[in-house]
């Protein structure tokens, strides 16, 4: 049986279900992912690591993820998406229950290669399949619902992890994880249908369809938009560290302000999605672009103000930055032919994976603190390096929207 795909605009029955059940794999994807991070005090302690060696547990699954797609994308075409689908998420489930069994700084680092090698390509996937079962004018709608999963991690996955963390272990959060993971897999292998339609154009070799896939000179103009926009998250990571020591909001309040943000975005980004299926996306990402680039500055100079204000100032800057990802997202998948869709998505990925690192590592090196409880210094000038970022993004995204219009003529 093939995908099934609709031609108007409304979601059928099935496309509602999986979307829903893409959007808890991503869920469940990015949970496991960014609760590394928030339990990062009790995995120290527990397994007696330095920061530099947690350091290098978080690193190292961005850095497998990233080789994982490049590697991945020669092959990725060739066969049947459910079926890549199924192979990764299980390797990211053996990868998970690793972290759940790990006693020393060694096995964690081990269990996070394995679970990144895996779970890095499953993004890219799974944006695949919603390219091949929606048409052009639903994925706008259809990718804002999968990066919902994001949101929903904040301020559902990372509070009831914590908590199980605090209360029975970190071995545990893991352990959860796993369970949720294996009841999707199960639902993903009776509900999806095989999506195959690609495999009728595509029979390269993989080495020269990875060769073809990145020598295309439209796919170049993509990845480089992917690379820039991506870069440009390097602000999220410092967010508590300059709220917490120059805003002086309180450790307790820090949850309430990611929680909030996240919230929002359960009302933005359905609300980009349907503005960017019924408008000209770039136009879209445009006005997503015009707001990120007033809003940073503001948020980067920010004084001492009450909690309320740092609450509108964070959900604007999030929705900002956030609604410029869907209707790109809309407009990359439009870019490479059905048969080196997986290919190129998977490339896109793992370079904005790396591009996030890389941001993140430049970022590291602008912004600075004297003591661990002294003021962020340059922020500002982050700030700054962000915009002048999303300027260029802006600028690529647009002859990405040229590109698209181009080959659909």
């Amino acid at each position: 049986m093939t995908s099934k795909i609709l031609t108007a605009g409304k979601f059928t029955a099935y496309q509602k279900i999986i979307l829903a059940i893409l959007a808890l794999l991503q869920f469940i994807v990015i949970l496991d992912f960014m609760i590394i991070s928030p339990i990062g005090y009790i995995l120290t302690k527990d397994l007696d690591i330095t920061t530099n060696q947690f350091g290098l547990i978080v690193s190292s699954y961005i850095f497998s993820a990233a080789a994982s797609g490049i590697i991945s994308a020669g092959f990725i075409d060739k066969f049947d998406r459910k079926n890549v689908l199924l192979f990764f998420f299980t390797g990211f489930i053996i990868g998970t229950l690793f972290c759940a069994l790990s006693n020393s700084f060694i096995s964690l680092l081990t269990a996070r290669i394995i679970t990144g090698i895996f779970g890095g390509v499953i993004g890219s996937i799974t944006m695949t399949i919603v390219t091949d079962l929606f048409t052009p004018n639903q994925r706008g709608r259809a990718m804002t619902t999968i990066q919902m999963a994001f949101a929903a991690s904040q301020i559902i996955g990372i509070p009831i992890g914590l908590f199980i963390a605090n209360n029975l272990g970190w071995h545990y959060t893991f352990f959860l994880i796993v369970i949720l993971s294996v009841l999707i897999l199960l639902v993903i292998l009776l509900k999806l249908n095989p999506v195959n339609e690609h495999l009728k154009v595509n029979g390269k070799n993989p080495f020269f369809h990875f060769w073809d896939l990145a020598k295309n000179k439209q796919h170049q103009i993509g990845f480089s938009a992917t690379i820039f926009l991506g870069m440009g998250m390097m602000l999220q990571p410092f967010i508590s560290i300059f709220l917490v020591n120059n805003i002086h909001i309180t450790n307790d309040q820090v949850p309430i302000i990611f929680m909030v943000t996240g919230a929002s975005a359960f009302f933005v980004m359905p609300f980009v999605g349907k503005l960017s299926d019924k408008f000209d996306k770039f136009k879209i990402f445009l006005i997503g672009s015009i707001a990120t680039i007033v809003i940073i500055p503001l948020y980067t100079h920010l004084p001492i103000v009450p909690l309320w204000v740092v609450l509108v100032m964070n959900v604007i800057m999030f929705a900002a930055i956030m609604s410029r990802m869907g209707p790109f997202q809309a407009l990359n998948s439009m870019i490479p032919e059905p048969s080196a869709r997986g290919g190129y998505m998977s490339i896109s990925s793992s370079l904005q994976q790396m591009a996030g690192g890389l941001g993140i590592t430049i970022a590291g090196s602008i912004v600075y603190q004297p003591t661990p409880n002294s003021p962020l210094q340059n922020f500002d000038w982050l700030g700054y390096v962000a915009v002048s970022l999303s300027v260029v993004a802006a600028y690529l995204v647009y002859k990405v929207s040229k590109i698209v219009k181009h080959n659909r003529l």
